[in-house]
Order: C-alpha cells, then structure tokens, then sequence
C-alpha cells in the first residue's frame, strides 16, 4: 500500500488507512483539508512505478516543444543527454541538427530567433558542453532573441559529489538568463518547459534548463499544454495621449529625422509611409540595415560607426529626432537643443542617456498605426535637404568608384559592390565581425535584402551559424554569409554542417591575413601592429575537400564569375578573396 502527500497543504493519503488506491479515486477528487485537486499529490517515499506508461520525461518534453511550433534543435549529444536526444530522434516534427560546436549550436538557436520571433532551441551535455554554449547565449540575451537551452546534466542522485563533469549550470547562466532551473523531478517537466518559453518571449532573452539524465528517462504520462492557451502575445498598445503628443511635437517641427532600431524591424512599411508624409530623411541602425530600402528618397541608410556620413550630418542639422525601436545609448551623437520623441517597447530603454519630450511605450506597429493619421502632410524642406543630398551623392560616387577598381590586392570596397551585383533583392545577408562588417554596412546599399549582424556582444563567429539557421528557416532564398579569415576560422569546421544538411549557402571570407580590425584598433590606440597576423589555409580547397563548391580569388576581374558560378549552385559555396590587408573602413561614432 502507498502514500500520496498533499504538495499544497501536505496532508498524507494513506491507502492502506483510507481502504482505497489512489489510482482509483475520482479525477474530481479534492484534498478534505485544503481543497487541492488531485493532480497536487505525489508519491511518498519516491515514485510508484506504473507499468503502463511508457512515455519518458524527455519524450513529453519534446512532445511540448512540438506543440509550441519548435522545427529544430542544434546541439551535440552525450551521455548527459542522450534520453532528450532520443526522443528529438523519434519526432516527425522536430529534427535535429548536429553541430561542430556547441558555440555554433546557440548562435544558431539565436539567429533562428532574431529572422523569425520563434522560439530558438539548443541543447548540451554537462560540463564543457554547457559552457561553450555561453558566448551563443549571451549573443541572444543581449540581442533580445528568444532562446530555450537545455543543458544536459549528471544523473540528479549524483548532485553535489564533485562527479564527472558536474558543474553549478544555475549558476553560470543566471547572470545573464531570464529563466534558469533544474528540472528536479519528473511532474515538473511540462510546467518547467513551459515558464522557461514564456520567459525567453518576455523580454525576449534566455532561458536555460538544466536536464539531469535520470530524470529525462523517468516515466511521465501527462498532457502537453496548449500554446494557444499558454502563450501570448507580448505586443503592447500606447497610451492614446501620449501619441496625440509625439503628433503635436511632429507637426510643430521642419526639420524631422527618424531613426529606426531593431524594434522596428517588421515595421518596414509603415515607417516608410510616415517618413514619405513628413519628407523625413530616415536612418536605422545597423541591426535593422535594410528595414527601409536604401534607394528610397529619404534613405539615409546606417547611422553610427559603420554607417554613413549623411545620416551623421541629418541628425546634427534637424531639430527634432524620432526614435523608434532603438536604445540610441550613445548620446553623443544627439545634438544640443533638438527636440526628441522616442518610441519602444522596453521604458527602460526611453530616456536612458538623454530627455526626451515625447515617449511613447509600445509595440513600433501598433504606435506608427496610430501616429500616421494624426501627423501632418509636410512639404519638402529642400534647404534642409540639400546638402544631405549633395553628401548622398558623393557616397553613391564612392561605391560607383569601388565597384570599378581592379587593383591588386583586391579593394574590399570592390568585393561589397561584387555582392550587390548578385544578389537577390529578398537574400538573406548575415554578417560577421571585423573590418569587413565596415565595408559591407557601409558600402551595400540594400533594396529588400534582410541582414542580420551579431551586434551587442559583437562576437567573431556568428556569422556562419546564422547563415545554416537562416536557410534552414528559409530554404527558397539566397543565405550569404559575409566573414572574416579571422571569423571564420573560429567556427569553419561547420561550413560541413552545411553541406552535411545540404544547404545552399554562400560564404565569402575578406582574407586578409590578420585580424584587421583590432591593428586599427591598435594604430588608434598609438600602439605597433602586434599579435594580429596569422597564415591561412586554402578555404577554397577545403570548402571542396568538405564536399562543397569552392574559388579563390586573387584577380578582382575573375569575382563576378565566381560569385555567378557560386550562387547558382545547390551545393554550400566558398569564395576565398585575397583582399588588401593595408585597406581599413572608416568609422565614426556608434550606436546600437
């Protein structure tokens, strides 16, 4: 005979004393003492093992991501996690990709999140492979993409005896988690998944489950929850008042700027149509490069260090700033005395290094839906935009001047204008860190390509993973991956992970040998180039030793060719280009 415990009031239901089973009982049954359904007792002196169930903890847990719309999971398996591992292998809805590294893993998880608002999943074993996750992770927490890591971990009776590969997982994601717990027990499992999901969609961020490996093989019957009715939108509406007055102040200025942040990133239209009816030059950051087509007539394209000097030059010469969906944490770059209105979901972002006279706190599509009609028509301003223009122009005659250079080495302004050339106008563009970035946020002028950058942490290596994740979410569109030779190198093992889940993707690496962007860094800092020079393989030969299609590129005059041959290809390609190590991007001042 068992004993079942009241988890509510802990009131013990003793068959042997009642003259009953608990099985048997009513599902409408209610503690006598507190009134707690039935489904609030458990066993007590450990679980009663019923033969009949035969779904796993790791089984319902994948059942649940299922239902909450989860395609992929990227990791590697272990012995730690390996009853997830073999549920995941069982799914028709869910499938598996393994990676190189676990780094890959979760910047994919990241990137996954950043091009869809899904739910991004990765998943480790214990030790090591929990904490190459970290720098993957930190990208989503700090880019705000929803992510749930599972990380594998030794068999719970074992906890705190120093075994094999057993670390403190609580407490080396909590400090940038939103949601870090131990799935303890086996009825936790769904209730545990399912606030871990509500938490990486609140902010969005990171949520981390550590999975002890008995727990994952213990019997578990229970239903799936519902994502219609667990999950909800976290779209906010604005306070009518406080768009009634960011209207007020807009219709009361001449020389308007919008600036647009990754909070408008699905705002596209809209902010196009109120920077149309106001005639207001509009730049984003370098997050949300390509939310707005670049050729548009009020474009002003990137604003900050890898953005253009005519966004720079609108700001200085407006006199009130419209910010939507970005921190804008770089004061510096706000001139004295202008009027400001900033717009975003997040009120700790609103005034954080400057006032403003307008805030509005809510979701960028619901404030620009209601902002649209309360604003007035303007007429163009041409003194405040001509020399706006006139800059404009000395740009396009900059690119039109790389697009044309055929030196040796090969100008890395002549390989962003390549790319241009072949690119789709709905490609996918994901951008890794160094000089290069520069160059390409500079220099491409984007006229519906989505692009899609590593961009608070700013970490080497994101580039390629987000290029696997982006064609696995959109196998019919153009994946380009633009890296470094020092990028690149971090994580390239997995340029096999593309051709092993054949995906069409396009690599070109800006080899130059070194790690350009810190020497410029160095040179500023009046220290000697030191420690950033190293020899490179032969990417191209290796793209083809992995089974995919590979060019290097010495002579410009031969890129065109290449970079046609390579993206017509099913197969992933590899453009190595040699490019000028003594040529750097200028910058200016940043912002996020």
């Amino acid at each position: 005979m068992a004993k079942y415990r009241c988890s509510v009031c802990n009131w013990v239901y003793d068959e042997e004393v009642e003259g009953q089973d608990f099985d048997s009982l009513p599902d409408d049954y209610t503690c006598p003492v507190c009134g707690a359904p039935k489904s609030a007792f458990v066993p007590e002196g450990g679980e009663k093992e019923d033969e009949s169930v035969k779904t796993t903890v790791a089984d319902k847990i994948v059942e649940q991501l299922e239902a909450f719309g989860v395609r992929f999971v990227y990791g590697i398996p272990g012995d730690s996690n390996l009853p997830l591992i073999d549920s995941i292998r069982r799914s028709d809805k869910i499938k598996f990709i393994l990676t190189r590294h676990e780094e890959t893993a979760a910047f994919m998880a990241s990137a996954h999140g950043k091009i869809t608002g899904g739910l991004g999943v990765c998943i480790s074993i214990a030790g090591p492979g929990s904490t190459n996750l970290i720098t993957g992770l930190m990208d989503a927490a700090t880019d705000r993409s929803p992510v749930l890591a599972f990380a594998g971990q030794v068999a719970e009776v074992y906890l705190g005896s120093e075994a094999f590969q057993e670390i403190d997982q609580i407490e080396l994601f909590a400090p940038f988690a939103e949601f870090t717990e131990t799935i303890a027990r086996e009825n936790q499992a769904l209730g545990l998944v399912t606030r871990a999901t509500k938490y990486a969609f609140k902010k969005p961020g990171v949520a981390v489950l550590s999975t002890p490996t008995d727990i994952l093989a213990g019997k578990l019957s229970e239903t799936v929850y519902s994502a219609e009715k667990r999950l909800v939108s976290n779209q906010t509406a604005p306070k009518p008042e406080d768009v009634e007055k960011a209207a007020e102040l807009i219709n009361n200025h001449d020389k308007v700027t919008l600036f647009a942040g990754w909070g408008g990133r699905h705002s596209g239209e809209l902010l196009t149509q109120l920077s149309q009816k106001l005639k207001a030059p509009i730049a984003t950051t370098s997050r949300a490069k390509g939310v707005v087509h670049e050729t548009d007539r009020y474009s002003l394209g990137v604003l900050g260090s890898i953005g253009s000097k005519h966004a720079a030059k609108s700001v200085q010469n407006s006199d009130l700033l419209v910010i939507i969906g970005s921190g804008f944490r770089q004061a510096n770059l706000v001139p004295s005395g202008i009027k400001i209105v900033q717009i975003d979901l997040d009120p700790t972002k609103i005034g954080k290094t400057f006032d403003v006279d307008a805030a509005i706190v809510g979701d960028s599509d619901l404030v620009l839906k209601g902002l649209l009609p309360l604003v007035d028509e303007k007429e163009e301003n041409t003194e405040f935009l001509e020399h706006i223009d006139q800059m404009k122009q000395e740009h396009y005659e900059e690119l039109e001047a790389d697009a044309q250079d055929l030196s040796i080495p090969v100008n890395p302004g002549y390989v962003v204008q390549a790319i241009k050339r072949h690119a789709d106008t709905d490609a996918i563009i994901c951008v890794d860190v160094g000089d290069h970035t520069y160059w390409f946020y500079k220099k491409f002028v984007c006229e519906g390509q989505k692009t899609l950058m590593c961009a608070n942490i700013a970490s080497m290596g994101f580039g390629l993973p987000a290029a696997l994740s982006a064609k696995l979410d959109n196998p019919d569109r153009q994946v380009i991956c633009v890296t470094g030779d020092g990028g690149f190198g971090m994580l390239m093992a997995d340029f096999t992970t593309a051709v092993r889940e054949e995906l069409g993707i396009n690599v070109i690496v800006f080899n130059d040998g070194k790690l350009k962007n810190i020497k410029k860094e160095e040179l500023r800092s009046s220290y000697p180039e030191f420690g950033v020079s190293f020899p490179n393989p032969n990417f191209a030969e290796y793209a083809k030793t992995t089974g995919g299609e590979g060019y290097r590129i010495e002579d410009p005059a031969k890129l065109d060719e290449a970079l046609e041959e390579a993206f017509k290809s099913t197969r992933p390609s590899l453009i190595d280009v040699v490019v000028d190590p003594d040529k750097t991007a200028a910058s200016t001042k940043s912002v996020d």
